[in-house]
């Protein structure tokens, strides 16, 4: 078998199995023969118990993972996929695939199972549907990771990175600021893919903090303050999460105030630590309404 970065070797594995693509799956195959091995680089296997991948496709960067880490286990939803796989990583003795639905296994026990509940690296080149809840659940899931080192649509990798009080920023900026040092590394052209989808991508690593950047009260609680501050951008953080969380209004502008914000900031502007301190100061008030 040649080279899986190989449009015509890929279609003659594909067609021998009788595959076709599923864009509801959102599946876009790199052929790029430059990705998968700076991916594996990055990602820090060596560090780590072994790699946890997320849609393996047709196999080539986890043929890379393979050759790095000590153990892989690949989650892959489509089961067309099995025996496609078996061909490709044929040879690949530390390699695991597991069937499944990544956003409803239970990835603590998948683990434990696997790995022994020592900390892993994930790395994955992520369907961009998906993107934003696998990565909000991999951080927020109290997990024992390392790193996570994912491929994404190019605009996702930049809002993924950016720092609160940036205009890019977003709900799940701040899980992964909070959760992680996150770093751009390189980016990956729309031609890199088959089919080609109609975005760049770009690769981006995470590195798991040991502890958190800012001190709050309650994590789920700033979670949610930081989820409806960001739900409806249009709105003042005050509005939104008054809306969100059914707190007074002039609670939130007086949480906000003590916070060493104006009470008619948008979410986009207020720092990791003013948003700290906004939900610390929400969470003393809930006496008043919740």
């Amino acid at each position: 078998m040649g080279s899986l970065a190989d449009p015509g070797v890929l279609r003659e594995v594909l067609g021998r199995h009788g595959f076709r693509f599923s864009k509801a799956m959102g599946q876009n195959f790199l052929i790029n023969p430059s990705v998968c091995p700076r991916m594996a680089a990055a990602c820090g296997a060596e560090e780590c118990a072994g790699v946890l991948e997320i849609g393996p496709g047709v196999g080539v960067l986890t043929r890379e993972l393979s050759q790095a880490a000590k153990k892989v286990v690949s989650i892959e939803l489509d089961s067309r996929l099995f025996p496609v796989l078996e061909e490709t990583l044929s040879g690949c003795g530390n390699v695991e695939l597991v069937q499944g639905d990544v956003l409803k296994l239970d990835l603590a026990a998948l683990i434990q199972e696997k790995f022994g509940g020592e900390p892993i690296c994930v790395c994955a080149n992520l369907p961009y549907y998906i993107t934003s809840p696998v990565i909000m659940g991999l951080l927020e899931g109290g997990l024992p990771l390392k790193s996570l080192t994912v491929l994404v649509q190019k605009e996702a990798a930049q809002r993924l990175c950016a720092q609160p009080g940036s205009r890019e920023c977003g709900a799940v900026s701040v899980s992964v600021q909070y959760h992680s040092r996150p770093k751009l590394l390189f980016e990956v052209g729309r031609g890199s893919f088959m089919p080609p989808p109609k975005v760049d991508s770009a690769v981006l690593r995470m590195e798991m903090r040991t502890s958190p950047p800012v001190e709050v009260p309650d994590k789920a609680f700033f979670f949610r303050v930081a989820r409806g501050a960001f739900s409806q951008r249009r709105k003042t953080a005050a509005n939104a999460v008054s809306a969100a969380l059914g707190a007074p209004k002039p609670l939130v502008e007086e949480a906000l105030r003590s916070a060493g914000a104006q009470p008619n900031a948008r979410a986009e502007q207020l720092t990791l630590e003013k948003l700290a301190a906004f939900s610390s100061a929400l969470w003393e008030s809930r006496p008043g309404w919740a």
